[in-house]
């Protein structure tokens, strides 16, 4: 049997005939996906992109399908013709989850899939995500929670089978640099792309670049602080080209 996927996995798994997998291509979803390969799984990978989602995560998800021996199937969301999402309001995160999990259902049944996996882990916290309550309303399972794998479990095992996502950051979609409250546009989302493809070419590596009115705020992790002090006039000079001012906090490490 795969040394890499886990008793618990394994008999999880072991009862899917035919399903698909809401794949971001991050570190939890990445090694789903390997884990399914390994066991023989059909299972169909499905990438949502709409304007919250950037060309370089497509990319990134579409060529690490593929080095596991999968085809991505892309759905294309129109999310900025839904008000209700651009509101930005506490409840943007689940009604944006539920219209992509409830594409990638509608898609999968078509295809025939009989079941929607997604990456969830044993050390997500349902009661800060909200958009998790999405999973149990449409009967999204989540293999890698049932298993009771953490996301320490999972770059673990991730790193023994020489995944390149074993220690990849977590990311988030474009739409959490705005603050709640504020609407959402197409200008914003586009300018916070740019911003931080700018500063990931200056070899900053787990960052985030918010939007605080007309200024930019830039969170680092404390390990990289020698890498900011050193090219801090170049990193101002990079966003003052998109925002009015520039302002520095600290990011916490993710698992």
């Amino acid at each position: 049997m795969p040394s890499n996927v886990p008793e618990s996995l394994r008999k999880v798994l072991s009862d899917a005939v035919r399903p698909a997998l809401a794949f971001s291509g991050g570190v939890d979803s990445a090694y789903l996906l390997y884990a399914c390969g390994e066991m023989g799984t059909d299972i169909a990978p499905y990438f949502v992109k709409g304007a919250f989602q950037t060309e370089r995560e497509l990319k990134r998800a579409r060529d690490l399908a593929s080095s596991l021996g999968f085809d991505l199937n892309v759905i294309r969301f129109d999310v900025m013709s839904r008000d209700e999402i651009l509101e930005n309001t506490g409840e943007r995160c689940y009604l944006c989850k539920r219209a992509i999990m409830g594409l990638i259902s509608d898609a999968s049944k078509e295809a025939g899939r009989d079941a929607v996996f997604d990456g969830t882990n044993a050390s997500d916290d349902i009661g800060d995500r909200p958009g998790m309550r999405v999973l149990e309303e449409l009967g999204i399972r989540s293999p890698l929670r049932e298993a009771g794998l953490t996301k320490q479990d999972i770059r673990q095992f991730s790193k023994k089978a020489g995944l390149p996502t074993w220690d990849m950051p977590s990311d988030s979609c474009l739409a959490t640099r705005i603050p709640q409250g504020t609407p959402i546009t197409q200008e914003d989302l586009v300018r916070t792309e740019a911003a931080e493809a700018d500063i990931r070419g200056l070899g900053f590596r787990d960052f985030r670049v918010r939007t605080v009115g007309k200024g930019a705020l830039l969170e680092t992790e404390q390990s990289q602080s020698d890498l900011l002090d050193e090219n801090r006039q170049i990193v101002e000079k990079t966003l003052l080209k998109y925002y009015d001012s520039v302002s520095y906090g600290i990011r916490r490490p993710n698992p």
